[in-house]
């Protein structure tokens, strides 16, 4: 997908000061059973068809709306993807605004996610 220049800026701007982790690096803190929020930020119709496993979704439109009564611990671990890396930067940033600590967007997103050919759930569940 194309990206426009103007959206590209901003995910930019928000890289600066957000951190990125691997899809290797989320699947290994899953794996080891460690403790932390994993957030899927993609649209319900995206969220619908399928997700990472083990993710909770909290879209991208109700986030900042929502994720105090989700998560009320601003030092608590969170990772969120979404597509492909942008809207998760994004996010990331905001929560890092509302005082998150600890927050970091997954690079690559649920592409690099299916790409490495990790586990997956489907339907409305989840």
């Amino acid at each position: 997908m194309g990206h426009n220049a103007g959206f590209l800026k901003l995910v930019e701007d928000a890289k600066s000061r957000v951190r990125e982790v691997t899809v290797d690096e989320v699947k290994a803190k899953l794996d080891r059973g460690d403790r932390f929020h994993f957030v899927d930020v993609r649209e319900d119709a995206e969220w619908a068809q399928d997700r990472a496993r083990g993710a909770r979704h909290l879209g991208r439109g109700v986030l900042e709306r929502d994720v105090e009564g989700v998560i009320p611990d601003r030092a608590a671990e969170i990772v969120l993807y979404c597509g492909g890396g942008f809207r998760s930067a994004l996010a990331a940033d905001s929560l890092l605004r509302m005082g998150y600590t600890n927050v970091v967007s997954m690079a690559g997103g649920i592409r690099a996610w299916r790409e490495r050919q990790l586990p997956m759930e489907t339907g409305n569940g989840g």
